[in-house]
């Protein structure tokens, strides 16, 4: 009997991912996305696949999803009309924001918009202390009046933060209740079930947005449900999330701030995977598709997750894998700024009309239509017959808009449209790496997505990075991801409290809370018990300190020695972090956290044995420019590459979904899972 079809989908900002795993066979597509549309990128990849492979779609028994609908509502401001609550008094925390200003010698640095505007902040009375105790009950006529302004105002959503309210959530509890008893039809969200951690800015505006992307969020998924059942899938539609684990998409509906670096996480967890097979655990991640470059770090086999994560504008503070994002894609525009400088990106062709080798319209040059013009991308499989666009086209226009304004040639123009993005990207890659204190020479880069590999060894050569991975599908890496991400819930809450202060049982005591609640959440996706793991931590600080390191805590019960423990654990990871620890100042709690983990089966990824030699995967040779030089180099089939062969640079290895550039004196060997490594500095 076979087993059941997995399906990952992931929509980028120019092609939606389809990756589908049977009976131990991957196959992967790609289609265009459909931005106006997202969900029609969706049904046209499953169609497609379904087609291609000849299955019925009722076949699949999972399918998960990596989206962007949150992020793109996020940074284009297009979110739902939503009212925010507040205690008397802190009606704008939005407004006021972090003390912090993001240019200290700019002047006329704006903040950015708050998410809810003024006339649609409101308080309430009512006020807890720092534990949670009450100092003014909850005047529940203030929140009867308030729901007649609100039913006045036609508001979709209404976000909820009280202060202290993870401390004690009974009276935002409290307002929802009436808010609704009182005839309010819209979404709520509340911050002690959103954020229920300390600093004010951050637990409101999370919660804000999380408010203002509910309907958004629910239509979307909604109506690709609707479509997804029609077409005949029975599986259950599941969605990653910003912290690398799936949910499923009733709680992605409830929560879509989870899911705002849902596809970027993607990748990274693909990644993780795929270069863990080959015992590499340090591991620089670079996601360059169609409209941005997205950079992240693995250390040990784990990516690294923080609570402080920017998306456009907003820290957002809920769990998320430390990703960081550069307008630098395959569709990324090449411009000549006003003074004369030749400028690439952030703006994107994007999937519509793209790059000007798209032939779909496009009047703009673009990366990939510079890669194209140096011969790193095929003209003949790209250009084909369905493409009414020749290359000549693209380079008149890189003539007339770069080389010509810059006094040079088509090809250092082309080059300098490299260069430029390069310098873009290594910049991003030193953000993740040299500027958190690790040393790029002790980890390998693993370049994915459609562009990622046209550029990854070139870039590791300028940073010194010993070795580039390129997974065999690498063009739709963050849709394999999907299907090999574990089930993931976070639970957390602050308490500050001196550590000293803190018994062992009832920190126990919160664990077992939150264990119970993931138990019952795991066991609602028909998981057994043997696939769950549950994982703590806690945050701390130095008393005085404005930021906490989160430390793991030992198994098992808790008492005095394990308290002792977590406290050595977090002298040291300060240490590690800062270079000097203080064993002897205070020490402090602040947030609990647990992780509640359902493990899933991951598939065999070995490719069928191709046999052959190195010399037969080779179908031709042309010109590529490497550095402005052009150099006679062998274009290799990737598909028909042996496992365990090797061969050197310079060359360009040509696949599905993706193309890699192996610069001289580089050399490639390939894994007994088809991924490519590349010595770099040899």
């Amino acid at each position: 009997m076979s087993e059941e079809r997995r399906v990952g989908v992931d929509i980028g900002g120019t092609f939606t991912d389809i990756v589908t795993i049977h009976d131990g066979t991957v196959n992967v597509s790609k289609t265009p996305s459909t931005p106006s549309n997202p969900d029609e990128g969706v049904i046209n990849g499953l169609t497609k696949v379904s087609d291609r492979d000849d299955f019925d779609l009722s076949e699949i028994g999972f399918l998960a999803h990596g989206t962007t609908v949150a992020t793109n509502a996020v940074l284009e401001g297009e979110w739902a009309d939503t009212a925010l609550v507040t205690t008397e008094g802190f009606r704008d925390v939005l407004e006021i924001g972090r003390q912090a200003r993001p240019d200290i010698y700019d002047f006329q640095v704006e903040k950015p918009t708050p998410v809810v505007e003024r006339d649609r902040r409101y308080e309430v009375r009512e006020r807890l202390d720092e534990r949670g105790n009450v100092l003014t009950e909850l005047d529940e006529s203030d929140v009867r009046d308030l729901a007649a302004d609100l039913v006045e105002a036609d508001v979709d959503s209404v976000a909820i933060s009280l202060l202290y309210a993870f401390e004690d959530d009974s009276h935002e509890q409290r307002v929802r209740d009436i808010l609704a008893e009182e005839g309010l039809d819209a979404t709520y969200s509340l911050s002690s079930g959103v954020l229920p951690e300390i600093r004010e800015y951050e637990r409101t505006l999370t919660t804000a947005l999380n408010g203002s992307l509910k309907p958004v969020m629910d239509r979307y998924i909604g109506n690709l449900e609707s479509k997804v059942e029609a077409e005949g899938v029975g599986a259950e539609l599941k969605i990653m999330q910003s912290n690398g684990g799936i949910i499923t998409a009733d709680i992605a509906r409830e929560r879509p701030v989870n899911t705002l670096l849902s596809g970027p996480a993607g990748g990274v967890q693909g990644a993780t995977y795929v270069s863990g097979l080959s015992d590499e655990s340090n591991l620089i991640t670079m996601d360059m598709g169609g409209t941005s470059c997205d950079v992240s770090l693995v250390e040990d086999g784990t990516p690294l997750v923080s609570t402080d994560t920017e998306v456009g504008d907003y820290p957002v503070s809920v769990p998320t894998i430390d990703i960081h994002t550069v307008g630098a894609g395959g569709g990324s525009i090449a411009w000549i700024d006003a003074g004369g400088a030749l400028r690439v990106g952030p703006k994107s062709a994007g999937a519509d009309p793209g790059p000007i080798c798209y032939g779909r319209g496009g009047e703009q040059p673009t990366i990939t239509d510079a890669n194209l013009l140096l011969g790193r991308i095929d003209p003949g499989a790209f250009l084909s017959g369905e493409l009414d666009v020749e290359l000549e086209d693209v380079r008149r226009t890189v003539e007339e808009e770069i080389a010509d304004p810059l006094d040079m040639s088509v090809t250092e123009a082309a080059q300098g449209i490299l260069d430029v993005a390069n310098a873009n990207m290594a910049r991003a890659l030193r953000v993740v790496s040299v500027e958190r204190g690790y040393d790029p020479r002790e980890f390998g880069l693993v370049a994915f997505g459609g562009a990622g590999p046209l550029h990854a060894c070139k870039l590791a050569e300028e940073l010194d990075i010993p070795k580039v991975i390129v997974p065999r599908t690498a063009g739709v890496l963050s849709a394999l991801g999907l299907l090999i991400s574990d089930i993931l819930y976070d639970y957390s809450t602050s308490r500050v409290r001196p550590w000293a202060d803190v018994s062992p049982a009832d920190l126990h005591a919160q664990f077992d809370e939150f264990a119970a609640e993931g138990r019952e959440r795991l066991d609602s996706e028909d998981l057994d018990a043997d696939a769950m793991q549950f994982e703590r931590t806690v945050d701390l600080r130095y008393a005085g300190q404005a930021f906490e390191l989160s430390v793991s805590v030992p198994e098992g019960d808790l008492d005095a020695d394990a308290m002792e423990t977590i406290a050595e654990r977090f002298h040291e990871r300060h240490r590690q972090r800062y270079g000097h620890a203080y064993p002897e100042e205070p020490v402090e709690l602040v947030t609990i956290r647990l992780r509640a983990r359902g493990v899933v089966e991951t598939p065999d990824l070995r490719p069928a044995e191709t046999g052959g030699s190195v010399e037969a995967a080779v179908t031709d040779t042309r010109e590529v420019v490497y550095d402005g030089e052009p150099t006679e180099t062998p274009i290799y089939d990737r598909d028909a590459l042996p496992i365990g062969s090797s061969f050197e640079g310079p060359a360009v290895v040509s696949g599905v979904e993706s193309t890699v550039v192996i610069h001289p004196g580089q050399r490639v060997s390939v894994d007994d899972f088809g991924s490519l490594h590349v010595e770099v500095n040899q």
